[in-house]
């Protein structure tokens, strides 16, 4: 067995953090389209959901490296894709006459603005791998200490990243600029706000899943290309002790 492949290609727990990952991606498409009010605060739905992607994802890069991290966020396009491209034939497609209304109001929900679509998909392919990116690095700066400030950093500058774009992308020009200001600064202080406050879980899960899996991985080596899917780690990548 090569020394690349010695490290275990399959974790026990890392589908299941995976697929948490991808389901959210989902489940924040879905409800962006409700806009809400919280407090004088005003935001889509989908903001209060999306932090999790963050959260899951710096699990992902903490624990099995940048790479498992890469592959979780293609997997979470390819299905967000499926999502919004089935979404997309099945309301063009012939109703019966006896569920016209129905289908009606289903469509007007499945309806999204096709800018609104494209916006999405910039921002996640950007702020996503940004995320992930400054974890693996921040790992290596800080030799593994200061997990929190990692988790905090990243996803503050990630969802910096994610907030503006989709924000700007979406409704520059539908609001006045003043307005889509203070919109996007709600969207990015909720998802930070949010990481915070689940600060003290994500950790705990971060270091119950080393022991679990007996991996702590660091990206010595790794090309962040976004567009690779290797997953390949060496031995001397784990410093799990």
């Amino acid at each position: 067995m090569s020394q690349e492949n010695s490290i275990q290609q399959y974790p026990r727990l890392l589908w299941f953090i995976q697929l948490s990952y991808t389901a959210v991606i989902l489940l924040a498409n879905w409800f962006d389209i409700r806009m809400i009010k919280i407090a004088g605060l005003e935001t889509d739905a989908g903001t209060l959901i999306f932090p999790l992607t963050f959260i899951l994802s710096d699990l992902i890069t903490e624990v099995y490296g940048y790479k498992f991290a890469r592959r979780a966020i293609w997997v979470g396009f390819l299905f967000n894709f499926v999502f919004i491209a089935y979404g997309q034939l099945i309301i063009h497609l012939p109703s019966p006459d006896y569920a016209l209304g129905v289908n009606d109001k289903f469509d007007s929900l499945l309806g999204f603005n096709a800018r609104i679509i494209i916006a999405s998909t910039i921002s996640y392919l950007c702020a996503e791998p940004l995320n992930s990116y400054i974890m693996a690095k921040l790992k290596l700066k800080t030799r593994g200490k200061l997990m929190w400030l990692r988790f905090v950093s990243s996803t503050a500058v990630a969802s910096l990243f994610d907030s503006f774009l989709f924000g700007t992308l979406a409704f520059y020009g539908t609001m006045p600029l003043h307005d889509l200001i203070i919109f996007n600064f709600t969207m990015w202080g909720i998802k930070v706000f949010i990481e915070i406050c689940g600060l003290p879980l994500s950790l705990s899960l971060a270091r119950r899943l080393k022991r679990s899996e007996g991996l702590d991985m660091y990206d010595v080596g790794t090309k962040f290309s976004i567009f690779s899917l290797d997953a390949k780690y060496a031995k001397a990548n784990n410093h799990f002790n």
